[in-house]
């Protein structure tokens, strides 16, 4: 069981200055059907530029999550998928796609084809993995509205989990190369990525912080079946929360969301209900009883079937 810290306290004091909606999201591209809401599928659409393939590899996933993802591996194909995307009703696309083996996700070929689907009405994210300062120049022409990306605060972690010859420093360059070509960020840590351990976390805050964001978003380490972490157990629930306490107090004016990866059953229940005790101003595939702490704590719930990043309401922060 998790035991209320001090500072999951303070972060609840800091959450009081925002206003009282919190947003819960079940972006289409999987099921969401309870008493509270029921989303439809392809509103919101996850395409993959490389198919399934990924030169990483990454420990916990080893390109699991890219065989969930619409496969767009060329610009015309991406065209086509977007076309048929709009027919069905979709209101907007997360382009990401597996990593080389300098961590990068090769989107500029796919610049003009977000552009496109930006023109047609769709709202348009980007995950890139390491974003260099040609990449973000081009996202930025396009017109996408923000892009994500994963940040690791341990250089042992970037190694032996995603097997890159990598530092710390080239994720808060990736961060700061969007933020000069004028995009909006919403960066993302894996609590507990480093084998169910927390390893580089709170530096990873630091950093992001250092970048600005617009919008943080905070999962837990899931691994896929079959992979090099299966059967890991997940970072205990006083390290979750905290991690999330300190995201918040680090963060006290910046929308905090927990995304949608986390382990499920009881863990999902307990850290979504710790998630809310911290403050965050959102959370993606809710369960039923996390809707109703949230009200039990006097919150306004929102639903929307985008992106846990793009918050469905103005954030407004009073004065402290």
């Amino acid at each position: 069981m998790h035991t209320p810290l001090p500072m999951t306290q303070q972060a609840w004091k800091i959450r009081l200055a925002f206003g009282p909606e919190i947003g819960f999201f079940a972006p289409g591209a999987k099921h969401y059907d309870n008493q509270y809401y029921s989303n439809r599928p392809f509103s919101f659409a996850h395409l993959s530029v490389t198919g399934e393939a990924c030169a990483c590899r990454c420990a916990h996933c080893e390109g699991a999550l890219l065989k969930t993802m619409i496969g767009a591996i060329s610009p015309q194909a991406m065209r086509r998928v977007v076309d048929d995307l709009l027919k069905k009703g979709c209101r907007g696309i997360l382009v990401s796609g597996g990593s080389d083996a300098n961590g990068e996700v090769h989107l500029q070929p796919f610049a003009e084809v977000m552009g496109y689907a930006k023109r047609m009405g769709l709202k348009v994210l980007a995950h890139g993995g390491l974003i260099q300062r040609e990449t973000a120049a081009r996202l930025k022409e396009a017109g996408v509205d923000q892009v994500l990306m994963d940040v690791i605060g341990d250089e042992g972690t970037i190694l032996e989990v995603c097997h890159l010859n990598r530092k710390p420093g080239d994720y808060l360059q990736s961060m700061l190369y969007c933020r000069d070509a004028g995009l909006n960020i919403a960066p993302h840590i894996v609590i507990g990525l480093h084998f169910g351990q927390i390893r580089g976390e709170e530096r990873a805050l630091e950093m992001i912080r250092q970048a600005d964001p617009e919008t943080i978003v905070l999962v837990i380490l899931t691994p896929a079946r079959r992979t090099a972490m299966a059967g890991i157990q997940p970072p205990a629930m006083d390290e979750v929360a905290r991690i999330m306490a300190t995201a918040r107090i680090l963060n006290p004016a910046t929308p905090i969301t927990l995304g949608c990866t986390r382990p499920p059953g009881n863990y999902k229940r307990q850290a979504e209900r710790i998630a809310i005790d911290c403050g965050v101003n959102g959370i993606a595939y809710p369960d039923e009883t996390t809707v109703d702490y949230a009200r039990s704590q006097g919150l306004k719930t929102v639903f929307s079937e985008e992106c846990c990043s793009l918050l469905p309401f103005p954030v407004l922060i009073a004065c402290r």
